[in-house]
């Protein structure tokens, strides 16, 4: 089962590299960008087709090492069975 996990900082925590890529892009004339929130995607191949047990896989992945509780939030996303 193939999953992503994407981490981002969350809401209220200063994300000093978004801030900065935000400043560049507008010097470089881009408008209209509300806000940028880096982030890190992870790409995860797990020894299983069922679905329910790679979510849960996942998750515990995403606790124990893959984002710092405390200041990050991540979303699962599920992409296919083989």
């Amino acid at each position: 089962m193939k999953v992503q996990v994407h981490t981002t900082l969350k809401e209220g925590v200063l994300d000093p590299q978004g801030k900065a890529v935000g400043s560049a892009l507008k010097n470089l004339g881009f408008s209209g960008i509300k806000k940028i929130r880096q982030g890190k995607l992870f790409d995860i191949d797990l020894e299983t087709d069922n679905k329910d047990e790679a979510e849960k896989i996942t998750k515990k992945i995403c606790k124990v090492l893959l984002a710092n509780m405390v200041i990050e939030d991540y979303r699962i996303i599920i992409l296919s069975d083989n």
